[in-house]
């Protein structure tokens, strides 16, 4: 295993951003950067041994730092959606800032993907290499009550695994749902559309949404829709019944807090297989329905619709304001944590 880091640039305010490498003896190469706690990269092989980035995103610090996209940053301090960008705490309600309409996204106007981490750790050991990296997110950051003390440690192994693993604890109740934002392409960042990869979920069931994409507290079947992936199917196969694509929290199957199966994609050109598994109860598959070319990333590569996909592990959307789904709270003397694996291979 391999591990170093290199300068990325320096942000508005002039603090050094690094960029930090892990690679295993297969070859596979992560690279992280320390603003936005941010993937940035990962080459993986096909079936013939040739190396891709199979992630979406910038050559450099500046493209970071202006997009909107969240292209591999860590979100938080709640991922996803809040609806009417407020929630209630032991009779307090704490109001959000609004950057979604009149509700609160992905952390707010300047969440955990636009703020410079803190890194403690690069480590290279004989079967895996990590990079561990921390936030402070103070009390009343973008309405949110508490300081939470976050880590996200970045572990790659010699087993072809890209393990994301959270951390966070409070001084005061709040909630807290952290996750990963990449954008996967397996036929390659500049691949084209993913439409004809095929998708495998361990999900049953979705949180029923109303038209701002807010869950309405029902959690349905998805039996003879088209967000049913319990058997393989081509991304693109149903699409066209969903309007303009997914973006849908999946319920997944198996206990809560445990890790289990989450999702299976394979791209039948290049043979690639990412196999991902969580301790989450849930995973939002999007499209990248919003990307419409105007975002031009690596090797001058503008992102067209459907360029990339992600599957976010993590709890539900609007958790905080919906009694019945899995709680995000987190109370002073606890601990969150949170596990999520990506294993890739080929077919």
């Amino acid at each position: 295993m391999n591990a170093h880091k290199d300068p990325f640039g320096q942000t508005s305010d002039g603090q050094e951003v690094f960029i930090y490498t892990l690679a295993n003896v297969k070859g596979l190469r992560a690279r992280i950067t320390n603003f936005g706690a941010t993937l940035v990269s990962l080459e993986v092989p096909d079936r013939d041994g040739n190396l891709t980035d199979v992630v979406l995103g910038f050559d450099d610090l500046e493209g970071y730092a202006k997009q909107d996209a969240y292209m591999g940053a860590t979100v938080g301090r709640y991922g996803n959606r809040i609806g009417n960008a407020k929630f209630t705490l032991d009779g307090v309600e704490y109001k959000l800032t609004a950057n979604h309409g009149v509700h609160h996204l992905h952390g707010g106007q300047k969440g955990f993907d636009k703020v410079l981490w803190n890194t403690q750790e690069v480590v290279a050991a004989e079967d895996d290499a990590w990079v561990k990296m921390t936030y402070l997110s103070k009390d009343g950051e973008e309405g949110y009550p508490g300081n939470l003390q976050c880590t996200v440690t970045y572990t790659l192994t010699n087993a072809d695994e890209l393990r994301i693993s959270y951390e966070a604890e409070t001084d005061k109740t709040t909630v807290v749902n952290l996750t990963n934002h990449s954008y996967w392409n397996l036929a390659g960042q500049d691949g084209g559309s993913i439409l004809s990869h095929e998708l495998m979920l361990n999900a049953e069931k979705f949180t029923l949404i109303d038209t701002d994409l807010i869950p309405t507290g029902i959690i349905a079947s998805i039996q003879d829709m088209p967000l049913d992936f319990t058997k393989p199917k081509k991304i693109g196969a149903r699409m066209h019944q969903t309007g303009s694509g997914y973006d849908h929290n999946f319920v997944l199957s198996g206990p809560a807090g445990a890790m289990k199966p989450c999702a299976r994609v394979r791209e039948p050109g290049s043979g690639r297989v990412m196999e991902i598994s969580t301790t989450e109860p849930g995973v939002q598959f999007y499209t990248a329905n919003y990307l419409d070319g105007s975002i031009v990333g690596k090797k001058a590569q503008a992102y067209e619709k459907h360029a990339g996909f992600c599957l976010e592990t993590q709890h539900f959307p609007d958790s905080p304001n919906k009694a019945d789904f899995p709680s995000t709270l987190l109370e002073p003397g606890a601990k969150y944590s949170s596990t999520t694996v990506h294993q890739f291979s080929t077919q």
